[in-house]
């Protein structure tokens, strides 16, 4: 194939959080194969009166592999046709949008058209199209960005279907959320729980990520407390930094006398330390009331570790069960059934051969590869 110039336009560094991670690693990937590529993220992503956390900044180290414009202005429209003009003189050949919610459409949908007429290709990854939380403008703003493009990949099969519905005449391609290893090797688990200050001799389930309703840490709750913690011998870590407000999920532990057996790690897990907890767990549980992908679950993969996740969106098409963990229903028995079942069994060594085998499907290099056949 010959070299491509490609612009990936999402979140990067300073901006901390999945999708910088995400975008940064598929810059590293396309440079690895020979292309040329630069990411194009924001000035402001966020108003500070709509961000739910406590900052939109990355503590880590700036990249010095790879060059972010940070140039988009989310809410000023003259910007997007200032950063639209200034970067359509670069004639790219292909132009990668990471659209993730509605509020960003406008935005990108205007870059995207002036980018288009410079003749270059656009292609969405698709992470939402129809959020999570919904919002009135949802549908006028998706619909402006989306007939910008000129076909989609998506990491979840509903994904995919709903791109279908409101596009059939362009390709919409699948491609499972790729692996996420740039987190640093495994260390070994007894090493983890010292650094992070956990008591040795219990086993430790992992709840990771931003807590947002739709991830269902209630109902992880609710079926952690009808466990036989200390037969079981089992603690919960739940890491990741609060987008609502905490005091339900508070109240919520004291309420059902789980406050000894719930470590929380609320700050902002910074990259350096992602290892440090995923080595530390037997098993990640994900009890999602709603989803489409996600990035945590590739996190596991590269950590080798087995999985819960609830049945919803794409969780299950990651996670065959029985092989590399469990797929349950929204019901707190049944969840609270098949951790039991992975300590009293012994569950653990047969699922980490499982993952080891299953993880080999979630390389970035297939990623490209599907990017450029769309």
């Amino acid at each position: 194939m010959s070299k491509k110039k490609i612009l990936i336009v999402g979140p990067a560094f300073p901006l901390r959080g999945g999708l910088a991670t995400y975008d940064e690693r598929l810059c590293r990937e396309f440079k690895t194969q020979g292309h040329s590529c630069e990411i194009l993220s924001f000035s402001l992503q966020y108003p500070k009166i709509l961000f739910p956390g406590k900052t939109q900044f990355s503590g880590d180290p700036k990249p010095n592999d790879i060059f972010i414009h940070s140039a988009i202005n989310s809410i000023n429209p003259l910007n997007w046709v200032m950063v639209g003009n200034k970067f359509a003189k670069q004639k790219y050949d292909l132009v990668i949008f990471r659209y993730w919610m509605s509020f960003m459409a406008p935005a990108f949908g205007t870059i995207a058209r002036l980018l288009k007429k410079s003749g270059a290709k656009i292609v969405a990854i698709t992470d939402n199209i129809v959020p999570h939380e919904k919002r009135f403008f949802d549908t006028a703003f998706t619909s402006y960005f989306l007939h910008a493009c000129d076909g989609f990949l998506s990491m979840s099969k509903e994904v995919q279907a709903q791109a279908q519905a409101l596009q059939p005449n362009k390709k919409v391609a699948y491609v499972a959320h790729p692996m996420y290893d740039m987190f640093g090797p495994a260390i070994e688990k007894k090493l983890a729980k010292e650094r992070l200050g956990l008591d040795p001799n219990f086993n430790y389930l992992l709840f990771f990520g931003f807590i947002r309703k739709y991830k269902g840490l209630n109902l992880l709750l609710e079926s952690f407390a009808k466990l036989d913690r200390q037969q079981l011998k089992v603690k919960l870590i739940v890491a990741g930094e609060f987008y609502e407000a905490s005091e339900p999920y508070l109240e919520q532990i004291t309420q059902l006398g789980l406050s000894e057996d719930v470590v929380l790690k609320t700050d902002f897990i910074p990259n350096s330390e992602v290892a440090n907890y995923f080595s530390a767990a037997d098993m990640v549980v994900q009890t999602y009331l709603s989803a489409t992908q996600s990035g945590v679950t590739q996190i596991a993969y590269y950590y080798n570790k087995p999985m819960l996740v609830t049945d919803v969106g794409g969780l299950a098409e990651l996670v065959p069960t029985g092989k590399v963990g469990y797929v349950c229903s929204q019901d707190s028995s049944q969840i609270a059934n098949a951790i039991s079942d992975f300590y009293q069994n012994q569950r653990e060594a047969n699922f980490v051969a499982g993952v080891a085998s299953e993880k080999a499907k979630f390389t970035w290099e297939y990623l490209t590869q599907e990017l450029f056949s769309i």
